[in-house]
């Protein structure tokens, strides 16, 4: 056994079952749901842990080895499985209402797999577990739904160095900045004390060239390899982290609350990471390149060389550069990952369904080294300022950490 392995078995319990499935199946029918409800921007992060948090309460309530986040459910009965699956049933149908046909479709085509593997009964009474403990995280969707109905107003400004939209509408989905998190005390709890590098600064001048040169539509300085990962991490960052959390499950043969447990802390920590860019987004306000280097000849700066047609790579999102949402994300997952399993070197596979051709693979050693390769592909789309990736990493580790040190502990 290698080292990565022996450690992840020591801390998260190794052992064939197939009755981790039923996480990783509503894993994927979370993702699919989500991609269905066309959530603004990249909002659809926030549903994931509401999923997993009730499925892994759900279990809990049997093997009772972690704190549960939100209910504990005495003396549960039938099967841990039929629990998890209704769970995450019933979150999504609260979350997803126009999609409970479908829902219900994919819950009977499941329950009817996992009666055949022997994993539940047909009437198992673990439904009843489940339905508590999603009526348990679902005690907070009215005021996540009021937050998602308010219509995006935040617009930034005109100022040299501020951030203004970089499509005719509002900031995409400003109301996350103010979104109630699942384990931070507040939104800003992390927001970095350091503003982004001063327009005439070296450090300044330094991201400002990288990304022009690196990062541009034509005549960039991008080598073959540099423009393969700015297309692979193009991908949206749950959809990449989420497979290999359920890659994980089946290499390691997780335990069922091991894995549920693995699921809903990095989903929390990669949601309350999101939250904490939305807030440092607005609090900075700090351009993007595309305007950055278009206003090149206007920022004061002589070294700073501007160029009014030069586009980025990939199209800008409509949000502010500081801090990157996707970097926050991944500190968030690769810090937990790293937490959960007691090392950083974790050998695993990345897939992205936006690589060329796709779906594209990259392999790992180390967690580490796959948060250095986001932290380069928002500079080689053309997206991102360094400093804005580099800050975002570190805000996504104490997120992690966070999460790690205060929620779902061993009993």
């Amino acid at each position: 056994m290698n080292k990565s392995r022996f450690m992840a078995c020591a801390l998260l319990v190794c052992a064939g079952t197939a009755g981790a499935d039923v996480i990783s199946d509503w894993n994927i029918q979370t993702g699919l749901t989500i991609a269905a409800g066309a959530r603004r921007g990249p909002s659809g992060m926030l549903d994931f842990p509401m999923v997993h948090i009730a499925m892994h309460d759900a279990v809990q309530s049997y093997e009772r080895r972690f704190a549960s986040y939100c209910a504990a459910i005495p003396s549960p009965s039938g099967s841990p499985v039929a629990a998890a699956a209704t769970a995450a049933h019933d979150v999504l149908v609260a979350l997803f209402p126009s999609q409970s046909a479908a829902l219900a479709t994919a819950y009977m085509t499941f329950t009817a797999q996992y009666i055949q593997q022997g994993l539940m009964v047909a009437g198992d009474p673990g439904a009843v577990v489940g339905q508590q403990a999603a009526a348990c995280i679902l005690g907070r969707l009215p005021a996540d739904n009021l937050a998602r109905s308010k219509a995006d107003t935040f617009i930034g400004g005109t100022g040299i160095g501020e951030w203004r939209p970089t499509q005719p509408t509002p900031m995409t989905a400003d109301f996350v900045a103010t979104f109630k998190p699942f384990a931070m005390n507040s939104p800003s709890q992390f927001r970095t004390a350091n503003p982004p590098p001063k327009l005439k600064s070296g450090a300044y001048v330094k991201a400002y060239e990288e990304v022009k040169a690196k990062g541009a539509l034509v005549n960039s300085t991008r080598t073959q390899e540099e423009t393969d990962i700015g297309r692979f991490f193009a991908d949206g960052p749950p959809t990449y982290w989420n497979r290999l959390l359920r890659d994980l499950t089946a290499g390691h043969s997780l335990k069922l609350g091991d894995s549920a447990r693995m699921f809903a802390l990095v989903n929390m920590a990669m949601a309350d990471a999101l939250i904490a860019a939305w807030d440092a987004k607005i609090a900075w306000n700090f351009w993007r390149p595309v305007t950055a280097i278009r206003e090149g000849d206007n920022d004061g700066n002589p070294r700073t060389l501007g160029d009014p047609t030069w586009s980025p790579y990939f199209g800008t999102p409509n949000y502010p550069d500081y801090t990157s949402g996707a970097n926050n994300l991944s500190g968030a997952a690769t810090t937990m990952l790293k937490n959960l399993f007691g090392t950083d070197e974790l050998g695993f596979s990345l897939f992205s369904n936006t690589a060329s051709p796709s779906p594209g693979e990259r392999t790992y050693t180390r967690l580490s080294d796959a948060a250095r390769d986001v932290v380069d592909a928002r500079i080689y789309m053309g997206i991102h300022f360094r400093f804005a990736d580099t800050t975002a990493l570190r805000q996504g580790r104490h997120v992690a950490n966070w999460t790690f040190g205060h929620f779902l502990l061993p009993i």
